[in-house]
């Protein structure tokens, strides 16, 4: 549960992060297209700073889910190697129910 609170808090902060900086890159595109000469270059710079700066923010958010994703498998590897009857239980139940509930079809 805590690993999926976790996970929904990340991704909720990168949606909005995302969100924001697309939002602030568009603006400062479509000013960009109104203006002329330097004004024009000085927000195409910034909104293309913007988006460096997502850029960078979503590399690290993919970083972040990477190590979580191999602690989690890695964890779920230890746990299967100290507990293996108690994970092939599991399996047989998972496997059970799954069969059960196909032949209700």
């Amino acid at each position: 549960m805590n690993a999926k609170a976790t996970a929904a808090e990340i991704s909720d902060a990168a949606q909005t992060a995302v969100n924001d900086a697309i939002s602030g890159a568009e603006d400062m595109l479509t000013q960009a297209a109104n203006s002329t000469g330097e004004r024009a270059a000085e927000l195409r710079a910034k909104a293309m700073q913007q988006l460096k700066a997502l850029r960078a923010k979503i590399d690290d958010a993919q970083s972040a889910a990477v190590q979580k994703g191999k602690a989690a498998a890695t964890a779920t590897d230890d746990y299967v190697h100290e507990n293996p009857w108690r994970s092939i239980v599991a399996a047989a139940s998972v496997g059970v129910v799954i069969g059960l509930l196909i032949g209700r079809r």
